[in-house]
């Protein structure tokens, strides 16, 4: 049998409705792994999973997209005795040396305060086995390694600790409609907005043949690699070629883009009532490019009938970079097949549109119809815990 541990973190400042939290995060570890024999539960800020070996892999899946934990480790177990634990760390310390570790140190910590020794006589006696054997040099302010003991139910010992997604656990916040485009941006929008417990659907408008099938293609890719953070995900395909051309034959071409944007937030409409969606959720960050001036995204929100929430709002490049390395969405975004609000960029879009210019200019436009029959004619696909699950009937 293997052990792991994964360490809580924002939720323990939850007060008297923690446990609400917590039954989210083992309902949604459950989740992940119902297709295995492994065994779930959650005592004072520790997560534990029990596997046959033959399931760690999905375990160890989980525990890297699971939103609710900082952190996670394979651990060895022991009796609680302070010689069982020095032989564990024993144990844990001959496999570092094998990775080349020369030093070490000890943390201990003791959740069980009926154990006799306090966290640091845990550290100094448990360290005596590998001291003695001249295995490793003891080195508390850089050591090659550090080997971790938690006494608590069951006394665990680890080595190697690994970072995970923090935030509050998947569907303890409501639901958003993501507009997932195929960039770097929206993908890393909608991680942020599950990171603070949301459900998100997905939303994509395709403009074929303007945009190809590898352009959806792309996007159903990352739908299905959030789909693995957010345990499910429903992504709709609109067909927007007709909306689009129609804006193109009729709006001032510095609209063109914006105007796009409001039609998109139209259809947006439509399908977050019919999803139950309480918000919207867009990849906008602030000055990034000219439809997203303050002007241009007040112009965008005017047109929407919920909330719309932009997490990368303050954010800039780099650092949306560096979440779409980290969520594994990077090299999938970059690839050369560009949406349609890339191809119908006009060569000066308008920097500052006026609300009352942007009604004007939509109504001339005369596409209610046209956005309701694209949202009519939507394809929906549906993602669950990375990989795509083959719709049966209409959602």
């Amino acid at each position: 049998m293997m052990t792991y541990l994964g360490k809580i973190g924002e939720l323990t400042l939850k007060g008297s409705n923690i446990h609400t939290f917590e039954k989210l995060l083992l309902k949604n570890t459950k989740e992940y792994l119902k297709d295995t024999g492994a065994k779930v539960s959650l005592h004072a800020g520790r997560l534990y999973i029990d596997c046959e070996e033959k399931d760690c892999e999905q375990v160890e899946f989980t525990l890297r997209h699971l939103i609710g934990i900082t952190g996670w480790a394979q651990t060895k177990t022991s009796e609680k005795t302070i010689e069982d634990i020095q032989k564990t760390v024993l144990e844990t310390a001959k496999e570092a040396v094998q990775k080349g570790a020369k030093s070490f140190k000890i943390e201990a910590k003791r959740g069980d305060k009926k154990f006799p020794l306090n966290s640091y006589e845990i550290a100094c006696q448990g360290a005596s086995l590998v001291y003695d054997s001249g295995l490793m040099e003891v080195n508390v302010h850089n050591p090659d390694v550090i080997i971790y003991v938690e006494v608590r139910e069951r006394c665990f010992i680890y080595s190697v600790a690994e970072k995970s997604c923090r935030g509050l656990p998947v569907g303890c916040s409501n639901k958003g409609l993501l507009l997932l485009s195929g960039g770097l941006d929206s993908p890393v929008a909608g991680y942020r907005m599950m990171r603070r417990g949301m459900k998100i659907e997905c939303c994509y408008f395709h403009s074929y043949p303007y945009t190809s099938i590898e352009a959806q293609q792309k996007v159903e890719e990352l739908a299905r690699t959030l789909s693995a953070y957010g345990i499910q995900t429903y992504l709709n395909i609109i067909p927007f070629t007709d909306v689009q051309m129609k804006i193109k034959e009729k709006a001032p071409e510095e609209w063109s883009t914006l105007m796009l944007r409001v039609c998109m937030m139209k259809a947006a409409n439509m399908l977050a009532f019919r999803v139950h969606a309480d918000c919207i959720v867009t990849g906008e960050s602030l000055g990034q490019v000219a439809s997203q001036t303050l002007e241009n995204m007040n112009v965008t929100e005017h047109f929407a009938e919920y909330p719309l929430l932009r997490p990368l709002v303050g954010m800039d490049k780099e650092e949306i970079m560096a979440d779409a390395h980290f969520i594994g969405t990077y090299d999938t975004s970059i690839l050369p097949y560009e949406d349609c609000c890339v191809l119908f960029s006009p060569r000066h879009p308008i920097l500052r549109g006026r609300i009352e210019d942007a009604e004007k200019i939509f109504a001339s436009l005369e596409a209610d119809e046209l956005i309701k029959t694209a949202f009519e004619n939507r394809q929906i696909k549906k993602f669950v815990c990375g990989k795509e699950v083959i719709l049966k009937e209409e959602v």
